[in-house]
This record gives C-alpha cells, sequence and structure tokens, in this order.
C-alpha cells in the first residue's frame, strides 16, 4: 500500500479550517474528496498541522496511503483537476512506507503578513493584517528575543492540548519589510493552538509602542494567557512550510504588491 506526500497551498477566506468537519467546508474534507474520487476509494489525509478558519497555507504538507499505485507523475494534475480553485496541490511523492506529515515533522515554519500604514486595503484586507500605528522593526525583535528556545508557551495558548505539554521550542522570530509589508516569519518544532498568532499580536504591542519592550518577556514568565497581548487575526497568517530529514516544504509568502 503506497504512502504518499502532498505539499499543498490554500487560500483559508472560505474553509472552516483544516480539520474535516461533516457539515462544514474544510480544507482536508475538499482534498480527501479529491482523493477519494482519484483513487476509487476512502482516503484520510494526516497533514503537518492544523489551521484555523481564515488562515491560509503555502507549503502545508500532508500524507495519505492507499491501495491504488497512481502514477506520480501525473498525480499532480489529477488532482488540481478535480480540486476546488482555491486549494492547490504544488508537490507531490512517494515515501517510505510509515511516514506521517505530523510526526515526522522537524519544524515547522510561519509567516505572518502585515500591512503597516495608515490607511487599509482592498487588495490585501483578506491576505495581511492592518496595523495603521507604525511599527518600529527594532523594538519588534528585541521584544522577541527572550521567547527565543525551550519554554512553557501557555501564556501564548489559545486553547490548551488535552493532552500533553504546553513547552515549545521557539527557534527563529524574523522580520521582513518592504515599503508598507512586513513578513514575521517565525520557527519552531511545533506550536500551540493560536500561538503564533498571540506572539504577533503581542509583539506588534510591543513595537507600535502601546507595550514596553519588556512586555512580551514578562508574559511568557506569567505562565497566563491573559498576560499577553492581543491575539493578531487569522487572515494575515500562513503555514509556509515544514521540514524534514532531506525535504523542507517552506515557500515564503511574496512581499510584492
Amino acid at each position: 500500500m503506497p504512502t504518499y506526500r502532498l505539499v499543498v497551498e490554500y487560500d483559508g477566506s472560505a474553509f472552516h479550517g483544516l480539520q474535516f468537519q461533516p457539515d462544514l467546508r474544510t480544507v482536508a474534507g475538499s482534498l480527501e474528496a479529491a482523493l477519494s474520487r482519484l483513487f476509487h476509494e476512502p482516503v484520510k489525509i494526516t497533514a503537518a498541522g492544523r489551521t484555523d478558519a481564515g488562515v491560509h497555507a503555502t507549503g502545508q504538507v500532508v500524507s495519505f496511503a492507499a491501495a491504488r499505485d497512481f502514477p506520480i507523475g501525473r498525480l499532480i494534475l489529477a488532482i488540481n483537476g478535480t480540486t476546488p480553485s482555491d486549494l492547490v496541490v504544488r508537490d507531490a511523492q512517494v515515501v517510505p512506507d510509515g511516514f506521517s506529515a505530523r510526526f515526522d515533522a522537524l519544524e515547522r515554519a510561519y509567516d505572518y503578513l502585515i500591512l503597516n500604514r495608515g490607511f487599509p486595503s482592498a487588495v490585501w484586507r483578506a491576505r495581511a493584517w492592518h496595523v495603521a500605528r507604525p511599527i518600529d522593526d527594532a523594538r519588534f525583535l528585541a521584544a522577541a528575543a527572550p521567547l527565543l528556545g525551550e519554554h512553557d508557551f501557555v501564556t501564548f495558548c489559545g486553547e490548551a492540548p488535552e493532552r500533553g505539554t504546553t513547552v515549545r521550542e521557539l527557534r527563529a522570530i524574523d522580520l521582513t519589510r518592504h515599503d508598507e509589508l512586513l513578513r514575521v516569519t517565525v520557527r519552531g518544532n511545533a506550536f500551540l493552538h493560536r500561538m503564533v498568532r498571540v506572539l504577533v499580536g503581542t509583539l506588534v504591542g510591543c513595537a507600535t509602542g502601546y507595550r514596553d519592550v519588556d512586555f512580551a518577556r514578562r508574559a511568557l514568565e506569567a505562565r497566563d494567557r491573559a498576560a499577553a497581548g492581543a491575539t493578531a487575526p487569522a487572515h494575515g497568517l500562513y503555514l509556509a512550510g515544514v521540514r524534514y530529514a532531506g525535504f523542507d516544504s517552506y515557500r515564503p509568502v511574496t512581499l510584492a504588491p
């Protein structure tokens, strides 16, 4: 029974998140329906990371097993011929049996887009968070520095996991600016529910002067969600890549206007 790995990108605006929900349009539901038609059998996927409603992806990775051996050279074209236009597969490979997009992942990377100017944009309204107050890049990075490393990130968690710990390793927080557009790239071994959005919302508060630069460190140490800043909106967030041994799906979100 072959195991397949897909790299998927999607516009999350019209999806109710990734996870399958029987009465709602989801990424998993749409992709599983397309794969089931192609392979003539029920197909269930495993995703590297769950994304909430409104969140996008440029480098989501999913895996699945199927009894049928589909010609790999034709698989991308076949899938994209049956998926909706806001869900696209950009890479497909046969991988060793037992591969899991979730459990074999070594690192995940999220991009968050911010439009930083005094007035909003009709073009970027569903792609980037509009922040009118000027963002100081140096303050943003200074506030982020104490968050790097392995910590208990319960302060930055939307909903605590049912099982397991809230300790995660945050490996990098980078900021790239192109005129009025900013891209925040956050890398870590794994992330809690809404963790990136709470991190970005808190750091933007520090970078705009609403909070002092040391606020994020104190919030981390408090281990209390009430101690953190606001949650950045979903529409600015992208699951941009997942790294495995010998493979990395990362594709940065473009900052071209």
